[in-house]
């Protein structure tokens, strides 16, 4: 346990979190939505901090990532809670755990982290699987220590975080991909518990900040595969976010709370690629339909093929100091 960052202390020894866009205002004794920051007598407490509940080796592609560092490894932790209530979560054993007695996760410093990593040969730290802004405090102090040690730090988030927490990280955020789970406030009420709007506010401040950003959408039948929606989703990312954004899309399988809907159609995913590439869109990705010719990376210019994947593997890289071979085009990305 330790005592929270970014929060304030209001009358009656309550206080107001200002670490992700709920502002909670929490009385002494309760937890905000995340469900693991806690006021204890007028001073807010994060009860995740050096606990992680998952800690992995995993390719950067598995963020997915597929313009930064392609084919390392990236030390990828995570703690419980999430400020999400996402009904077709895929990690709601961790994200969404409530009742537990203590906190769930060992005892691992950030200190510790970085020598893992470094010993795993890792590139970077990712902070993922649940929504990394939760545990904030902890995350900043591990990306303070990755950066004196030559690593990169990357964020796999639901961009729920307040711009104080952007502003806290920088300039030691040097990418991250973010859930754009949908085009539509209703869908983030119903589905997520949340809004649209500060979504697309952080994403916009990312990119003025310089971080590297992709998106992500899990097309979900019937709740966001508009040919409509997908259109706008596509053309905010040329206009807001730059065409040289890659924008994932990635299959829904059901889970958690949607296991009454169907798995993505295959021609969904193929004509929500087709979206993308009409709204100007450099590169556009399937995700979870390994062996896809959309998970490989061509040149935007001449179409030459670059990065050629499978699943989360790099097959062949034919890059040439981060150029394309045949017309001399830079691929857009870091470490490249």
């Amino acid at each position: 346990m330790k005592e929270a960052r970014l929060y304030d202390k209001e009358k009656d020894q309550r206080v107001r979190c200002r670490a992700c866009h709920h502002l909670c205002l929490i009385k002494e004794g309760r937890r905000g939505i995340c469900h693991i920051r806690e006021n204890r007598q007028g001073t807010l407490y994060s009860l995740v901090y050096g606990r992680p509940i998952a800690h992995h080796v995993d390719p950067i592609e598995k963020k997915p990532l597929f313009h930064v560092l392609p084919g390392s490894s990236s030390f990828s932790l995570a703690t419980t809670g999430c400020n999400f209530r996402c009904l077709f979560c895929q990690n709601a054993d961790i994200s969404q755990a409530r009742g537990l007695k203590g906190t769930p996760g060992e005892e691992v410093p950030p200190e510790a982290i970085i020598t893992a990593a470094l010993r795993t040969e890792c590139r970077s730290i990712a902070y993922t699987y649940t929504e990394p802004t939760i545990f904030f405090e902890y995350a900043q102090d591990i990306a303070l220590l990755a950066v004196a040690q030559g690593l990169k730090n990357v964020f796999v988030t639901n961009g729920y975080m307040t711009q104080d927490v952007l502003e806290s990280l920088h300039p030691h955020l040097h990418a991250a991909n973010v859930d754009l789970k949908a085009f539509r406030d209703h869908f983030y009420k119903t589905q997520c518990g949340a809004r649209l709007a500060p979504v697309l506010d952080t994403l916009k401040i990312m990119k003025r900040m310089k971080i590297w950003v992709e998106v992500t959408t899990l097309i979900i039948p019937t709740l966001n595969d508009s040919k409509e929606e997908l259109s706008e989703l596509a053309r905010f990312i040329v206009d807001d976010l730059g065409p040289e954004t890659p924008w994932h899309i990635s299959r829904f399988h059901p889970t958690y709370k949607l296991t009454q809907l169907p798995v993505t159609p295959i021609k969904t995913l193929q004509q929500a690629w087709e979206t993308g590439k009409e709204a100007g869109l450099r590169y556009v990705y399937t995700g979870n339909v390994p062996g896809d010719a959309a998970e490989k990376t061509y040149c935007h210019l001449c179409g030459y093929l670059l990065l050629d994947r499978f699943g989360f593997s790099i097959l062949k890289n034919n890059l040439q100091k981060g150029k394309c071979p045949r017309c001399q085009t830079s691929m857009d990305g870091i470490g490249l």
